[in-house]
């Protein structure tokens, strides 16, 4: 038994700088290879079948990819997705807020409006606002109680389709926003508000200053997938013309009815776009979770 310590230490300096194989690391997963080539096979053989069929005409998709109505329709589906998200966001954290608020008027408020707006398809939203002028053919500036106008404007003139895609867009986004704020803000531990209020904070300085702060880090990532879901949202406002990518392919195609090639390219730009936002979303996460990583190590 004396002996073993030495014995042990000249098996080690026998074996060197050997290394020493490791069966979990060495074990084969000849299954995992054969999927993923399943898999890749099925993929390629997809795509080339795609790239194969005579119904396609390469020269449509090569003259029509960089085309500047294509390019101005993509510039409006991102200012659509950038700017509908953020009105979005805004009204959304205001809902959050109301719905945690002790006023029952306020919480109940929040709660009709999001159940009401997430009920309703986006599509019919969209509609409404595409066609509100034939509710209200004009909009009045009116001084309450006196009834007398100040300015009046046409509904047509005033709500474009582009303005009713924003009002669709982001009303509707602010009630999904609304719950992903609210889910933030009630992970937070009861013991950061008291902490606060022993502070002598008020709610609007708890929110902004120990609240906000935490929750970000959980509202982040549904945010993140909520605008990548936006840009492909904004295709629905070609019904009401609405200026976004699949409203300018649409056009081009009624022109020389090459339907499916206008297709393949608004969704080439989609995919990208979409993708791009995705990668931009990893990278927000990954700072965001820098310091809880530290704290974990």
């Amino acid at each position: 038994m004396n002996g073993s310590p030495r014995i042990t230490t000249m098996a080690l300096e026998s074996a060197g700088s050997r290394e020493i194989a490791d069966p979990v690391a060495a074990k084969r997963h000849p299954g995992r290879w054969l999927s993923g080539a399943l898999i890749a096979g099925a993929v390629v053989a997809v795509i080339v079948s795609l790239y194969r069929n005579p119904a396609l005409d390469h020269a449509t998709i090569v003259r029509f990819l960089t085309a500047d109505a294509i390019f101005s329709g993509l510039r409006n589906t991102v200012l659509l997705a950038i700017v509908s998200m953020v009105l979005g966001s805004v009204l959304g954290t205001v809902l959050a807020l109301m719905r945690l608020s002790r006023n029952p008027v306020l919480r109940w408020s929040s709660f009709g409006y999001v159940t009401i707006l997430r009920s309703v398809p986006l599509l019919v939203q969209i509609l409404f606002w595409g066609n509100i002028a034939l509710f209200y053919d004009r909009i009045d500036l009116v001084i309450p109680f006196s009834g007398e106008v100040l300015a009046t404007w046409d509904t047509n003139a005033l709500i474009t389709p582009f303005v009713a895609s924003v009002l669709a867009l982001s009303l509707n986004e602010a009630a999904y926003m609304a719950e992903v704020v609210r889910a933030g803000v009630g992970s937070i531990d009861k013991g950061q508000h008291e902490a606060a209020a022993a502070l002598g904070l008020n709610s609007v300085q708890t929110f902004r200053k120990v609240i906000g702060l935490q929750a970000l880090r959980i509202i982040v990532p549904p945010a993140g997938s909520q605008f990548v879901t936006m840009l492909k949202m904004t295709s629905l406002v070609s019904v009401i013309a609405g200026g976004d990518l699949l409203t300018e392919a649409q056009n081009i195609a009624a022109s020389n009815l090459r339907i499916l090639e206008l297709l393949v390219i608004a969704s080439l730009w989609y995919l990208l776009i979409t993708g791009l936002a995705t990668i931009g979303q990893t990278v927000l996460e990954r700072r965001l979770g820098r310091g809880v990583r530290k704290v974990l190590s």
